[in-house]
């Protein structure tokens, strides 16, 4: 088929399709038996993902893909507007309301940001495929806003159906026998704010949260196909997020693992067996030709703490993970797939980013975006039709102190282009120069050798952030905040504290 068939296929439908999001939590690059490195690491062969491994092959995986932030709520909501975290200025992990739940660094300050999550009146993603006739469907963990705001119910931004989403961001427990509450699983009196809602039906049984969700996902495609709609459908199991926690049945295939990394593979492999049981009813129903799958992550994969074994290394060869500045803070696994509509096996090397999801599912969708609304993300049907997409430049902002220690985790901007990566710490404030197409694990920092382009890459962020509205920390000591990159660039080198 030609490349204007495809697009034209991807583009033009007669009915419009169902739409699966598949987000996993804190699931990193090499969490899976799917390689996405140039070849198969010893991650991709001791995980056990054939699910994904079967949608991927109807359809395309991507390895340069990212999460729009290296924590969750800032890429959860950049699903749901089509906007970078700059720009809509939530920047952070959101839990209690007026809350700023950044943690306290020795010389930077965060700014006033957006720490109530999603505001009444945002045009979302689901709002929209409402307006158009859609079933739009919450599964699992939401993470949109604070408790006792707006955004802390689904049912406001858009969803006709909530199940088990609200405003914490993991779970209190993943076990039924638990009732999923800290009750349950500690024996302390009394609700508590991490204790999953609307899953009263399964309180007391011998299941684990991620199937307990898949069922009620399997339920609600029946539903919709019933009623004679389209559905999109945002699956987002609280795996394989903190606590971690075993799902015994499958820990016989780890048994030459820890029993810590045992337990974090056995979550892996049940957000695949969910994902096994979502593509097996769309294919029972036959309407699997009929839906846009999409599987991602909100960031990177945890690594600081909690993890087995040595820390900082669960994501290599990128570095470092969840919370940081780094490769492994922000890159994630994705696959998309729509058959008849995306080349099946395919692999791609174009840079993505969470916010591009928006905009494609409207393209497919046949929806019209209001002309009022400023996105972010592109439409990534030409990609996906095998047409070169341009050159551009993806952001990430986060003027924040994460709550663990490691590589890169501290508050930054960041850019990539091309093959160009440069990293704004501002602390400092310092600048980190990469080429990610010959150096995916950060490891030569090409500032002093390539002044240049690092002053070229500054100038290029400097305009990022001014377009986004981007916010920088505050100096304490000044109380005003860090200078702008193309500024600091400039200035003598500041070595890293």
């Amino acid at each position: 088929m030609m490349i204007s068939q495809l697009l034209a296929a991807f583009l033009t439908t007669l009915t419009p399709p169902n739409v699966v999001v598949f987000m996993v939590d804190d699931l990193g690059w090499q969490d899976a038996s799917l390689p996405l490195h140039e070849t198969t690491t010893s991650f991709n062969s001791t995980y056990w993902t054939p699910n994904l491994e079967r949608l991927a092959a109807s359809g395309a995986s991507f390895t340069n893909a990212y999460a729009a932030a290296p924590v969750c709520t800032p890429t959860r909501t950049s699903l749901l507007t089509g906007q970078c975290p700059a720009r809509t200025h939530i920047t952070y992990w959101t839990l209690h309301k007026d809350t700023d739940t950044s943690r306290e660094h020795p010389r930077l300050a965060a700014p006033e940001w957006n720490l109530n999550g999603v505001p009444a009146g945002t045009t979302t993603l689901p709002t929209l495929l409402q307006n158009q006739g859609y079933r739009t469907i919450h599964v699992g963990k939401a993470h949109f806003g604070a408790h006792e705001t707006h955004a802390a119910d689904p049912t406001n931004l858009g969803f006709e159906i909530n199940i088990a989403g609200h405003a914490s961001g993991a779970p209190a427990s993943y076990y039924g026998t638990h009732d999923f509450s800290r009750e349950g699983r500690t024996g302390k009196k009394g609700s508590n704010v991490w204790d999953v809602p609307g899953l009263e039906k399964y309180h007391g049984q011998d299941i684990y949260l991620t199937e307990a969700l898949a069922e009620e996902a399997i339920i609600q495609i029946d539903r919709s196909v019933e009623e004679g709609r389209p559905f999109y459908l945002n699956f987002a199991p609280y795996a394989v997020h903190t606590p971690i926690m075993a799902n015994e049945k499958h820990l016989d295939r780890y048994e030459t693992l820890d029993s810590r990394e045992a337990a974090y593979a056995t979550m892996i492999e049940s957000y695949d067996e969910a994902l096994g049981r979502i593509l097996d009813q769309l294919e029972e129903l036959g309407i699997r030709d009929e839906t846009l799958i999409i599987f991602t992550s909100d960031n990177g994969g945890l690594s600081a703490h909690a993890r087995g074994g040595q820390p900082h290394v669960h994501n290599a060869p990128l570095r470092s993970g969840k919370g940081s500045a780094y490769e492994g803070g922000t890159r994630v696994p994705t696959v998309i797939a729509w058959e008849g509509h995306v080349p099946a096996g395919t692999r791609m090397d174009l840079p993505i980013i969470t916010q591009d999801l928006f905009p494609t599912i409207l393209g497919a969708a046949g929806s019209q975006l209001p002309d009022t609304l400023t996105l972010d993300g592109v439409d990534l049907a030409p990609a996906l039709a095998g047409q070169q997409m341009p050159e551009r430049t993806i952001g990430w902002n986060q003027p924040h102190q994460w709550g663990a220690n490691g590589p890169g985790i501290e508050p930054f901007t960041a850019i990539r282009r091309g093959q160009w990566k440069l990293i704004y710490f501002h602390d400092g404030p310092r600048f980190e120069l990469y080429d990610l197409q010959e150096d995916p694990g950060e490891t030569r920092d090409l500032t002093g050798s390539m002044p240049e382009q690092a002053e070229a890459m500054a100038i290029e962020m400097t305009t990022w952030m001014r377009d986004t509205a981007a916010q920088r920390s505050t100096d304490r000591q000044t109380g005003r905040p860090v200078a702008m990159p193309d500024q600091a660039i400039r200035r003598p080198a500041t070595a890293s504290p």
